[in-house]
């Protein structure tokens, strides 16, 4: 029988620990205030909504084509090394960016092909740093460990924003120095983890099926493929933030405060269950658990595609971003937990993508279906879809369905 699972925040005694967190949270820091400066960068230079698609897409390409590489590196070499030397080009990526911003006159193209570079070094450092983070701590301590993971990642989610558009005011050039800065202060963080005796001492050959190994272990899996898929579809159907602007212009009458404030909310849900999580680990009924969190997520996107009051608007909003904390804390600690550590890797750059194409694919779905039948009943329509995809799910992987235990 497992022992009762440890409060999260012992997990700060542990040096590398301690070393892995800072650099997650400087690393979503500078994503995220990077993010809004190319944004309003590109959107300066073009004023283009077609070229900020370009942007996302630029972006997100590398981990998709580049997936079952970078997880085969992720598999071989050092992971520490793999990480540090990723940051270390998301740094120099940086400082290009900053070099574009302080030109007087700057052609859009280069921005784009910062971006694809942009999206190959987080290509390699996504699997990397996901496969790395499991030798960090003791297996009872995983479930605390994503939590606590997720936490910082959201935290800078909610700051990051905010700090990068108060300091565009003083150029984009400043927003890109300080996420180059903050790139290679991860890049030192990472290198100074101590070597993991666990680490893959051997190095695969390059075949299809090394290459593929990834795809193959979800496959055999059914509860690691039901949690993966279950967030996939869940959020590609139920997701609502690309259709935010509409709401807060046309349905709430609030303007761009209230757009913040909208924003803000499903990082803040998840920031405050993760911390939750991380001092109450979860440690029975998890698998249950995970679909009744993915159908209050459902639950909540109809609430708020009904709603036309602010507060109500926010709170749903909220228990979106809790419940798919939940959700994330459950599925990665799956993942990671019954993965192999010779091939966490691979599985983790397949999670990678599949987060990834959820997101992006959510926001094309959501304002597709927004420009046929109306923002309001694509929201409404999604989150059913959400509450349909939880019970289909647990049908079709008993399994899932049945898991009691975190980690076995």
């Amino acid at each position: 029988m497992l022992s009762p699972a440890p409060s999260g925040w012992t997990l700060f005694r542990n040096r590398d620990f301690r070393l892995f967190g800072g650099a997650r949270f400087l690393t979503g820091l500078a994503y995220q205030m990077q993010a809004v400066a190319v944004g309003w960068f590109v959107y300066d230079l073009t004023r283009s909504a077609l070229a900020l698609g370009f942007v996302g897409l630029a972006s997100f390409a590398p981990a998709m084509l580049g997936a079952l590489v970078t997880g085969h590196v992720a598999d071989t070499y050092d992971r520490r090394r793999v990480a540090a030397l990723s940051y270390g080009l998301l740094a120099l990526a940086g400082l290009g960016l900053m070099g574009l911003a302080a030109s007087p006159s700057t052609p859009v193209w280069p921005v784009y092909a910062l971006m694809v570079l942009v999206g190959i070094a987080r290509a390699f450092a996504n699997p990397a740093s996901q496969a790395l983070l499991p030798t960090l701590v003791p297996r009872e301590q995983f479930g605390s460990a994503i939590a606590l993971n997720s936490s910082l990642w959201q935290s800078a989610s909610v700051t990051g924003p905010a700090f990068g558009g108060l300091l565009y005011a003083l150029g984009p050039a400043v927003v890109f120095g300080l996420a180059a800065a903050c790139f290679a202060l991860a890049a030192v963080s990472i290198i100074g983890i101590r070597p993991r005796p666990a680490a893959v001492t051997t190095r695969p050959a390059v075949t299809w099926g090394t290459l593929l190994a990834g795809l193959t272990y979800i496959r055999s899996q059914p509860v690691v493929l039901g949690a993966i898929t279950l967030d996939l579809v869940a959020v590609l159907l139920g997701g609502a933030t690309a259709l935010l602007p509409i709401f807060a212009q046309e349905v709430l009458f609030v303007g761009p405060l209230g757009l913040g404030l909208l924003r803000s909310m499903p990082a803040l849900g998840s920031v405050l269950m993760a911390i939750l999580l991380a001092h109450r680990p979860l440690t029975r009924g998890v698998g249950p658990r995970l679909l009744i969190a993915v159908g209050v997520f459902g639950l909540a996107t109809i609430g708020f595609g009904l709603s036309t009051s602010l507060p109500l608007s926010m709170a749903c909003l909220f228990i979106t971003g809790a419940a798919d904390m939940v959700s994330v804390y459950v599925r990665q600690s799956l993942v990671q937990g019954e993965t192999p550590d010779a091939m966490r890797g691979r599985v983790a750059a397949v999670n990678t993508v599949f987060i990834g194409a959820s997101n992006e694919l959510g926001e094309f779905e959501s304002g597709t279906l927004a420009a046929f039948i109306g923002a309001v009943p694509a929201v409404v329509v999604g989150g059913v879809a959400t509450l349909a995809v939880a019970a289909l799910w647990g049908r079709l992987f008993p399994a899932l369905r049945r898991r009691d235990h975190l980690i076995t």
